[in-house]
């Protein structure tokens, strides 16, 4: 089990989505869940995103400050995946 950043809701790890903050601190989405990094996680859901946005839940689960062009670039990967499910 895991918790969104989001929502705060405790889900199974096959049901969410992981961000990852690479070695050399770039984010990306881990849509395998294998990639090596820290990772925190997010439901499927573009609100949860919006939410961690707001309460700062991914700058802190992932230990660094994030810049408004990750998080921008994280919500248009997002409406990707959202609309090939």
């Amino acid at each position: 089990m895991r918790q969104c950043t989001g929502c705060r809701e405790m889900k199974n790890k096959k049901e969410m989505m992981r961000v990852l903050r690479t070695g050399d601190g770039e984010i990306v989405l881990d849509v395998t869940g294998r990639k090596n990094g820290r990772g925190a996680y997010l439901c499927y859901d573009l609100e949860c995103l919006k939410k961690a946005r707001k309460n700062k839940g991914l700058e802190r689960s992932l230990k660094m400050e994030i810049p408004e062009e990750v998080y921008e670039k994280l919500a248009r990967e997002f409406e990707e995946i959202e609309q090939t499910k």
